[in-house]
């Protein structure tokens, strides 16, 4: 079930390669099924999309809004995706998702200094 997800997430991305956001959601999602193998099969639903999760995003967001502008933390954004797709609700940190791209390779964690 790994290898489904895993080709029905890159298939999306691929095929929406100028989506910023598909694509930042689609690697955090990899990475999930990396870290959580057994959340697979709820990623690998055909019936959930991750346009679809960005949509319930923006439904989310706009039960916030105020004065016509609506934010979600990138924390609050992922909890959302999560719940989607129907996996187990964790805490999530933007922190915990390695983005491609990156100016500099900088990654220092407070585990590094023994706190």
């Amino acid at each position: 079930m790994q290898a489904e997800a895993i080709v029905k997430i890159k298939s999306e991305m691929e095929a929406n390669k100028d989506n910023a956001y598909i694509q930042y959601i689609g690697q955090f999602l990899l990475q999930r099924i990396e870290a959580n193998p057994d959340d697979a099969a709820k990623l690998a639903s055909k019936d959930k999309t991750i346009a679809k999760s960005l949509e319930a995003m923006k439904s989310e967001a706009k039960k916030k809004q105020k004065n016509g502008m609506a934010m979600l933390t990138p924390d609050e954004g992922l909890a959302i995706v999560l719940k989607y797709f129907g996996t187990a609700p964790i805490a999530v940190t933007t922190s915990t998702i390695t983005h491609k791209n990156h100016a500099s390779d900088f990654d220092v964690k407070l585990e590094d200094f023994g706190l």
